[in-house]
């Protein structure tokens, strides 16, 4: 059986969030992200989501690919016009990384772990990512796309990411219908963006997204990490600075992580 995600039957499931009659389903699209930002650009409005049922060109964070299974994964790009300077999108990906996370153990019953920025994990295995691309002048963001992708019911992958990547199917033992997640995911995601552009609730709403990633990540305190930045280095992660960025202790003092990838350090 074919698991096909009914945009009507999603629409009506969502009655009273942003993203109510904002669904639009494909069958294949190079990206949803990609989509997503050019009609950003012609004005769609916020709240507006894009799904996927195969993505042919899908990107990960930096340069990374994603793998694509058709009617396997989901593939969303949520199109979002805050109120915020550009500074501070990396809230949306935090508070996307967490949605998704309660969505999945709603769903699933399966508690995954957030390696920051944006990698959905079980253990040292990835089975999904966000990114967030925004459209900005120097004091406001015009408009942002969150585009998360998530290994659903894939049975397996590739020679070169097989020891890497893994699904919610391999590690639940059983299909997971893709529609009841994207659901929980955009109900979650919906909770986050009000708390976050709500008048006068950025501060409590970030104040909130660090203390949960603190308590839901293994990864924010104690990980000792690769941090592929300039010249790289290695160091134990010392929690998330005010602006949400990944602090490092490293043998030459305290480092932020502003933009550079995160592994666990071998060895």
């Amino acid at each position: 059986m074919i698991d096909l995600i009914d945009s009507a039957e999603v629409n009506s499931a969502l009655g009273g969030t942003i993203f109510a009659g904002n669904i639009h389903t494909f069958s294949t699209v190079d990206s949803t992200n990609t989509l997503a930002m050019q009609e950003a650009q012609k004005g769609t409005p916020h709240g507006t989501v894009y799904v996927a049922e195969e993505q042919t060109a899908g990107r990960g964070r930096g340069v990374h690919a994603w793998h694509s299974e058709p009617c396997a994964g989901l593939y969303i790009s949520i199109v979002l016009r805050p109120q915020m300077v550009p500074s501070d999108t990396l809230w949306l990906s935090l508070a996307a990384g967490l949605a998704v996370q309660a969505a999945i153990e709603n769903v699933t019953a399966l508690v995954a772990d957030i390696r920051w920025p944006n990698d959905l994990m079980f253990g040292n295995l990835k089975f999904g990512g966000i990114l967030t691309e925004m459209n900005a002048e120097a004091t406001r963001v015009r408009y942002a796309v969150t585009g998360i992708g998530i290994n659903v019911n894939h049975e397996k992958f590739p020679p070169e990411l097989c020891k890497a990547a893994t699904s919610l199917r391999i590690e639940s033992d059983r299909m997971v219908s893709r529609q009841d997640l994207l659901v929980a995911i955009l109900q979650a995601m919906h909770s986050e963006i009000e708390a976050l552009i709500q008048p006068g609730s950025f501060a409590r709403a970030t104040e909130k997204i660090l203390k949960r990633l603190e308590q839901k990540s293994s990864w924010i305190r104690g990980k000792r990490v690769s941090v592929n930045e300039a010249e790289g280095y290695t160091g134990v992660t010392a929690g998330l600075d005010a602006l949400g960025f990944l602090r490092v202790e490293t043998d030459a003092g305290m480092r932020t992580v502003l933009s550079g990838g995160v592994r666990e350090a071998k060895g």
